[in-house]
């Protein structure tokens, strides 16, 4: 069944499959490569007959360049017909959601019946970054109010705040006060059981953070399934997972890319956030023990290699968790690595070439 939320399964995928943007920006590349490599994605998710893309809200971070999800979201629009398109995610705490409703709602006029509001409660960077964005030095005041901000969300973007509330004379706008009710559906995001809880408490759809929080998974979606109660939304759960995900023609090649991506989470671990570095860089990088480590546990939970070889891992990771949707971000220096894994994914998976609008 096809609606706003659920997708439809294609070729031979056992789910609807989707794409995870980061826009990295790789050494020796700029912001204007990365964000031209999105558009070209996007145009190829859409003609390959994946479900929806979305892009993610990072901050003060050289190798994305994904900080105004909203303003991609719109040039992305401009570009394609069909396909979904979405934050994964707007971090509410970051914002009023006065702010966030009106730019949703000019993304829906842009393109009706086609956009996705993704929200996450954590930050999407550090806390200095974080105190900067916000204005303030409380940090956990954001993630604590995220129910009641979620709540006035909602409100604005459904316009319909109780006579006597503040609120009541203020529109987000576009939206629903100039013409017929209709908004972008709302999807929680995260990396641990606290949105997973409240996805279900509301019967929202949930996505989650598989691709750096795969310890959580299971019991994340194990949670969000017990705690589900049927809305005006969903009748029953629909879970995403987003995966780390890279094919190449040869194994090797495969690695290569994403030992790239590793050293730049590494990076980012320890504080030293950078670009992402190209492979031979990744390759003569003198490891500790310690990284080694790390690096080795991070590419356990990235499914790399041949097409078959990253078909097979995530047939098996679908199974394991049940997922109704995998939404796959494929993490490399180059933008032509990453643009080749989603070609070579849609082959594995005997995905259509749909024809142009």
């Amino acid at each position: 069944m096809t609606d706003a939320i659920r997708g439809e399964a294609r070729g031979s995928a056992p789910v609807p499959l989707s794409v995870l943007d980061l826009v990295t920006v790789g050494s020796g590349r700029t912001a204007t490569q990365a964000l031209a490599t999105s558009v070209e994605l996007s145009r190829l998710a859409e003609r390959r007959g994946f479900h929806r893309h979305w892009v993610a809200e990072h901050h003060s971070m050289p190798g994305v360049a994904s900080s105004s999800p909203a303003v991609i979201l719109a040039h992305l629009a401009a570009h394609t017909r069909r396909i979904r398109l979405g934050s994964g995610g707007v971090m509410l705490p970051n914002h009023a959601p006065l702010v966030i409703a009106e730019q949703f709602g000019t993304l829906e006029a842009f393109a009706p019946g086609r956009i996705d509001l993704g929200l996450g409660r954590a930050p999407g960077t550090d806390g200095a970054t974080a105190a900067a964005l916000r204005r303030t030095a409380t940090l956990n005041e954001g993630a604590d109010d995220f129910p009641e901000q979620l709540a006035e969300l909602t409100r604005f973007l459904d316009d319909d705040f109780p006579d006597g509330h503040r609120y009541a004379r203020i529109h987000a706008v576009p939206g629903p006060v100039q013409g017929p009710k209709g908004r972008p559906p709302i999807w929680l995001l995260g990396s641990s059981g606290f949105s997973a809880r409240l996805a279900g408490l509301l019967g929202l759809p949930f996505a989650f953070a598989h691709h750096f929080s795969a310890r959580n998974t299971i019991p994340a979606l194990d949670l969000y399934r017990e705690s589900f109660r049927p809305s005006g939304v969903l009748d029953a759960p629909y879970a995403m997972i987003g995966v780390s995900a890279l094919a190449a023609d040869e194994a090797a090649q495969a690695r290569r890319q994403v030992l790239s991506g590793a050293l730049a989470m590494l990076r980012l671990r320890t504080g030293r956030p950078g670009l992402v570095p190209t492979p031979e860089e990744a390759e003569a990088y003198g490891y500790s023990p310690a990284e080694r480590e790390f690096v080795n546990d991070w590419l356990a939970n990235i499914v790399y290699g041949t097409p078959d070889e990253v078909r097979t891992g995530l047939d098996d990771l679908r199974k394991r968790t049940g997922a109704d949707e995998l939404m796959i971000t494929a993490n490399a220096h180059g933008g032509e690595a990453r643009l080749r894994s989603y070609e070579l994914i849609a082959d594995a998976y005997e995905l259509p070439e749909l024809p142009e609008e």
